[in-house]
């Protein structure tokens, strides 16, 4: 009767090995579903950075070419093309970002991921505009998204 139990195949798995199988894969896509939130999250603050840069690039192409006159007026059209014009009589400058974000001369950081406030004759200290006498000195404030419900204002400057 011994020999005939050893000589019994055995096939397919036990319930405990599926079972095994089954809590490692829940493990993994628990892992998964709970990273991708925070890579999308970072994704879109990169995105606000670079368009903070592309923004204080255009601004200072405007004031480069038009003898250091300061623009007034700094906007994002629909398609992501940023508008920089002067008074009249200046030449305009243009720049291109991501579509769906907006732009003005503000002295206000923006709480508002996607919203970036052009600040003339200011820097940046400590995530703030901060006055300083340099006429050239600009700053850009934006803000990103944070892992809290609290959007952390960022700045840029030149």
């Amino acid at each position: 009767m011994l020999s005939k139990l050893k000589q019994r195949k055995s096939e397919g798995f036990t319930i405990i090995e599926v079972m095994i199988v089954l809590a490692i894969a829940g493990l993994i896509m628990l892992i998964v579903f709970l990273a991708v939130p925070a890579l999308q999250r970072n994704s879109r603050n990169t995105q606000a950075k670079n368009a903070a840069a592309a923004i204080l690039a255009a601004v200072n192409e405007f004031s480069n070419n038009n003898n250091g006159q300061q623009p007034t007026t700094v906007a994002i059209a629909a398609d992501g093309t940023i508008n920089v014009t002067g008074a009249a009589g200046t030449a305009a400058a243009t720049g291109k970002t991501q579509s769906g974000y907006t732009a003005s001369l503000s002295a206000t950081m923006p709480t508002t991921p996607g919203t970036f406030a052009v600040n003339l004759n200011h820097k940046c200290n400590n995530n703030a505009f901060a006055t300083t006498t340099s006429p050239r000195s600009m700053a850009v404030g934006y803000a990103i998204e944070s892992s809290s419900t609290v959007n952390a204002p960022q700045c840029a400057e030149s």
